[in-house]
């Protein structure tokens, strides 16, 4: 096959097929899998070639003959819900995270036919790298090295790319010595991250790739950016936003105050349980909050803008939700408010994708052999 040619992956939990924008063009979809009907009707609708390669299923009733060729990488974003604050903190052993296994194990049987993908990308949430002590991610580790991986974790927050606070973990894997310049520390190795690898057994830690990720250049788009027009959206109830204003403590509130005393300023409220009494955390740094699913608690955040006094609120639309997560305004959204959040609050942000394939993968993958043949 040609150098030229695109690289091939499958993804894994595709959702809305996020992660395959942020691959972009060089890239080819082998193959996909959800399991979720919505998301999967969301991915279909925004992929006219989904009928030659998506498949909707439990990953754990995939077999390896339904996977074309040998791909050059494979991308999963499993089930995070039992990592995240969200969540019941289950770790590998909760009904959702677990899937994870019934991917890995179709990674360990394609790596017994000689075609284990050169290249493994496993997103997930912060969680990940201490939920039950460490020994998660430990088992994780141990996974991947016992398949003749080297592997190591970046930590990169979404708000680097677009305007949401958006931590994830990436652990990359590859079949292949890793070439030194695309290995140093950085920014990308936080506190957590150098925590997690220094807590692994040794074995494990000699197996560890501290991948080198460049920074980005600074983000240029704020908040306000990707809100719709004041006359386009429905705002809330004068009444509504008051009752909104005196569940905030007296910090937030004279920030607020403080913040439209000379013009617009807008920001976005969460509601939460803290000590036993519900808040309205506001934030005014141009940055949303983390999106979420329905089932996540806190799915929809509040909008609020103050201009020289006056103060207004409304939800969170999904297509600001989509703007946020770096999705193009074309990208479809289910009909639903719902819905659409749904698929995009547990997605993956497009331009973190974008940045990790052009800055790492590629070059990687450029290491070594050319892209995968598609099985014929």
């Amino acid at each position: 096959m040609s150098r030229n040619a695109p690289l091939g992956f499958y993804e894994f939990f595709a959702g809305g097929g996020m992660a395959r924008l942020g691959l972009g063009e060089g890239w080819s979809c082998l193959y996909a899998n959800d399991f979720d009907p919505l998301k999967a009707a969301t991915y279909r609708a925004n992929f006219p070639d989904a009928p030659d390669h998506f498949h909707e299923g439990d990953v754990w009733r995939v077999k390896p003959i339904e996977l074309p060729g040998r791909a050059d990488l494979a991308w999963a974003s499993s089930p995070c819900q039992d990592f995240s604050l969200a969540g019941a903190r289950a770790g590998l052993e909760g009904g959702r995270s677990s899937a994870f296994f019934g991917f890995w194990t179709l990674m360990k049987a394609l790596g017994a036919e000689g075609r284990a993908p050169r290249t493994i990308v496993i997103e997930n949430v912060i969680g990940l790298l201490t939920s039950n002590d460490g020994k998660d991610f430990e088992a994780l580790c141990r996974a991947v090295s016992d398949q003749g991986y080297r592997f190591g974790a970046l930590e990169v927050d979404a708000a680097r790319f677009t305007p949401q606070s958006r931590p994830r973990v990436f652990v990359i894997a590859t079949m292949a010595s890793p070439p030194a310049h695309l290995t140093a520390r950085g920014a990308f190795h936080t506190r957590a991250v150098a925590e997690a690898e220094h807590s692994l057994p040794q074995d494990l830690r000699d197996q560890w790739v501290w991948w080198r990720l460049p920074a980005p250049p600074a983000r240029n788009t704020h908040l306000a950016t990707v809100l719709e027009p004041d006359h386009l959206v429905a705002w809330r109830e004068p009444a509504d936003t008051g009752r909104l204003l005196g569940l905030m403590t007296p910090t937030h509130l004279a920030r607020l105050n403080h913040a439209g005393d000379s013009g617009r300023a807008v920001g976005t409220v969460f509601r939460r349980m803290r000590g036993g009494e519900q808040r309205a955390e506001l934030r005014l740094d141009g940055v949303a909050g983390c999106l979420r699913t329905p089932r996540g608690g806190s799915s929809r955040q509040t909008v609020i803008v103050t201009d020289h006094g006056v103060v207004r609120s409304r939800l969170l639309t999904p297509r600001e939700g989509a703007r946020l997560m770096g999705l193009p305004d074309s990208y479809r959204l289910p009909k639903s408010d719902t819905a659409a959040f749904h698929v995009i609050g547990d997605g993956v942000a497009v331009p973190v994708v974008r940045w990790l394939a052009s800055q790492l993968l590629e070059p990687l993958l450029a290491e070594g052999p050319g892209a995968a043949l598609a099985a014929e």
